[in-house]
């Protein structure tokens, strides 16, 4: 079935998506990673949960054209059918697939709950099938609303509240670029320990534990989850809401992982990304006016970075090093937010967000970037796509058996 594409909007989310733009979404990221020098101590076998989009799917991208690695990625994404586009993960693994075989790349993906036991086992038939063990790259990147434990059965639904303390501060309309107020009420307690289960690191933990019963995992392998801080403007709604409670049980997630590595002498790290456009940061309120300010101050110091470029940092500058010593803070933690907090990008986007208004937004703020770089998520307002062209929506994911 062909037919034009074009993006239908609700809250925060897009419900359409544009396989050509996808396409070209991951065709600008391989380029971008080929252009640089390779990543001559790079991985040569990755597992990325939670592929398919951002920084996953960026992560894919470098430690497969960086590195010539072979990658198995693991994501939960909807096909086409007859009444809707697939999602865009959907699209970008389809790309993704399609380059990387061309390049004479090992590429496969599984689609499906990474939460289940079922998931798991298919993922280590496949290794061991395929790969024979030695995973040296375990890549934790996924981001869901929801969560059903394997063991209990129990679904945890995670919310984005404060905790101790009703919040209120200025927030815009990802769409219309309207400024509104938004008030939230505390978090319970049961919301909060909800939010660490589908948000935190039990599932991560259970992962490496997988892997490292069926000894699938290289010497000196390494497994890296990502997370974000923020500056002290959002630390309600996020570092110290619900989010940074699960956030910190990613991290002492990250100590347990790392004794269960000692035997096989890898390391367990947590990386703490920039804040950008995802589907999962415009769902939270307050973060899109502030990404809007901080990109404006970026771009005017030359030091804005999207996902692909800060993954293409975290293997070079960090994971891969010629050295061999991976770059950590104090805390242990992987920081390639080190540009969004500098002192004065953070003290410049301080002092716009006191005088913002709808006003002057459009002055202010790099709004229009940001209202850009969300379409751009779905394959939309991408550059040197035709979007008057009827497209076929019915995109396979080749690795992928049909139904």
């Amino acid at each position: 079935m062909n037919s034009l594409i074009e993006p239908k909007v609700r809250g925060f989310l897009c419900t359409t998506a544009h396989p050509t733009g996808c396409a070209q979404n991951v065709s600008e990221q391989i380029k971008y990673v080929t252009s640089h020098a390779p990543i001559a101590l790079g991985p040569k076998k990755v597992l990325i949960i939670g592929a398919s989009t951002g920084y996953g799917l960026a992560s894919r991208i470098v430690a497969a054209f960086g590195a010539k690695a072979q990658t198995i990625g693991v994501f939960f994404e909807r096909a086409a059918d007859d009444k809707r586009t697939a999602s865009p993960g959907w699209y970008h693994t389809a790309a993704f697939e399609q380059a990387a075989h061309q390049a004479g790349l090992y590429a496969k993906s599984i689609n499906g709950d990474a939460f289940s036991e079922a998931i798991k086992r298919e993922v280590i038939a496949l290794i061991k099938q395929d790969w024979g063990g030695e995973v040296d790259l375990v890549i934790y990147s996924l981001a869901s609303p929801r969560r059903t434990h394997p063991q209990t059965g129990i679904t945890f639904k995670s919310v984005l509240k404060p905790i101790g303390a009703p919040y209120s501060n200025k927030t815009i309309d990802i769409i219309s670029g309207r400024l509104s107020t938004v008030c939230m009420e505390p978090a319970t307690p049961q919301e909060i320990a909800d939010t660490v289960a589908v948000m935190g690191g039990e599932d991560w933990t259970m992962w490496i534990e997988a892997l490292l019963k069926e000894k699938l995992l290289a010497k000196t392998a390494q497994t890296v989850a990502y997370s974000y801080i923020g500056p002290q403007l959002t630390d309600p709604i996020y570092s110290k809401g619900t989010i940074g409670a699960a956030k910190k049980n990613l991290v002492a997630a990250s100590k347990i992982i790392q004794q269960r590595l000692t035997s096989i002498h890898g390391k367990a790290l947590i990386a703490v990304n920039k804040a950008l456009v995802t589907q999962a940061s415009a769902a939270i309120p307050v973060v899109p006016l502030y990404i809007s300010l901080l990109y404006k101050i970026m771009k005017e110091k030359g030091l804005h970075e999207g996902c692909i470029e800060q993954m293409y940092r975290l293997y070079v500058d960090h994971l891969y090093r010629q050295d061999g010593q991976v770059s950590v803070d104090e805390q242990g933690l992987i920081r390639i937010d080190d540009w969004e907090m500098r002192e004065d990008v953070q003290q410049a986007v301080a002092a716009l967000w006191s005088k913002v208004d709808d006003n002057n937004v459009a002055t202010l703020t790099d709004f229009v970037g940001y209202r850009h770089e969300f379409y751009k998520l779905f394959g939309f307002e991408v550059e040197g796509v035709d979007y008057t062209a009827a497209q076929a929506v019915e995109i396979p994911i080749p690795s992928l058996k049909k139904p």
